[in-house]
């Protein structure tokens, strides 16, 4: 009596040797995990810094007195001094230091601190001189309420301060970084490899197998799918643990970003097949990749929000899948939803799919 051909048994044998050969592939590694770490691991040790001024200090200021302590001890200023007087101007023209101050003392009035402050700074520096200037006011405006205490035509209450999260940058960049992870691993993994799969006659050795061809794809897309959600656990763990990437509900959180990495990986590999098979060459498969990524990479919000793109470019941004993917990834970590509250993130993205997955049936060769 002979044996059925078990279907399901082959498919898991292709994901199997699928998985290893993506596991021992240097780019797919370095690709997929790689490079979203590295960058992790950049913005994490920049940490929540903020914005910093570089400031350079005139041979002649007196660096004992008050003000200068005070500018000293101050975390946004970043303060150079010992630099040759040309040098120094040089910089002021180029931009790379926001203004010069000079601080010299006068006889005090009392037991107050009194020194002349004079800051010069160039049009190369715009940008932060106002921020600068505000910080400076600031320690003389506090000094000023110490040494010369005045009436006021108002009583400032306590502030009150409400619970809440601190948002991170980590918490803005970890979910773009997954996200990029996985659409340039889905894209270009998939049509390097059925693109690779056509050319090294391998599918049609495949048909000489009684294993359907709806079941080469499912074995083939679900090496990838365990790969990416693998490499997701690994970036979140090290988000996480290394930098405090916040994860609301904890466990139950974590859950539903592996359930959204997996819906996210799906739906990409159908640019990915789309790719495989309007290709001619495998050199022509990284142009019209990146005509699909990098975009999405770019205006997506996955490294700048895109609220900060101009109004116009806006809607543009608002019509890309990884934009809503990140959109997702985001509200669930940070601000505790679940995955049937981001219904519309998930619909757009659904939508997406369909509509890639129409076109790459109609495009995909298998010989």
């Amino acid at each position: 009596m002979a044996v059925k051909y078990n279907q399901w048994k082959a498919l898991l044998a292709m994901s199997k040797a699928s998985l290893i050969g993506i596991v021992r592939s240097p780019s797919a590694v370095i690709f997929s995990l790689g490079f979203p770490l590295v960058f992790i691991l950049v913005f994490g040790f920049i940490g929540d810094n903020g914005i910093s001024v570089k400031v350079g200090v005139d041979a002649a200021t007196d660096t004992s007195g008050y003000l200068y302590r005070q500018l000293a001890s101050e975390k946004s200023l970043k303060l150079v001094t010992g630099q040759a007087a040309a040098e120094m101007e040089d910089d002021l023209k180029k931009g790379h230091i926001t203004a010069i101050i000079r601080i010299t003392s006068r006889p005090a009035q009392g037991n107050a601190p009194a020194c002349d402050v004079k800051v010069r700074t160039s049009t190369a520096a715009a940008d932060k001189i106002s921020l600068f200037q505000t910080i400076l006011s600031g320690i003389i405006y506090k000094a000023d309420d110490v040494y010369y205490p005045r009436g006021s035509i108002a009583k400032l209450e306590p502030v009150e301060v409400l619970p809440g999260r601190r948002y991170r940058t980590i918490d803005f960049i970890l979910p773009g970084l997954l996200s990029f992870s996985l659409l340039s691993a889905a894209v270009f993994s998939t049509a390097f490899l059925f693109f690779s799969l056509r050319q090294t006659l391998v599918l049609k050795r495949f048909f000489a197998t009684p294993i359907r061809r709806l079941h080469i794809v499912l074995g083939e897309a679900l090496a990838r799918l365990i790969f990416q959600v693998a490499g997701a656990v690994l970036i979140i763990a090290i988000g996480y643990f290394a930098f405090g990437f916040t994860l609301v509900h904890g466990w139950s959180t974590f859950l539903e970003m592996l359930v959204l990495t997996a819906f996210g990986v799906i739906v990409f590999m159908g640019f990915g097949f789309v790719v495989s098979g309007i290709a001619n060459s495998e050199s022509a498969i990284p142009p019209i990749a990146n005509v699909i990524t990098l975009p999405q990479f770019l205006l997506a919000g996955t490294f700048v929000a895109v609220d900060a793109f101009p109004s116009w470019l806006q809607p543009v941004c608002r019509v890309m899948p990884l934009t809503y993917l990140n959109d997702a990834f985001r509200k669930i970590a940070f601000e505790g939803q679940h995955l049937w509250n981001v219904g519309l993130e998930l619909g757009v993205i659904a939508l997406w799919g369909v509509v890639v997955y129409i076109v790459a049936v109609r495009v995909f060769r298998w010989e």
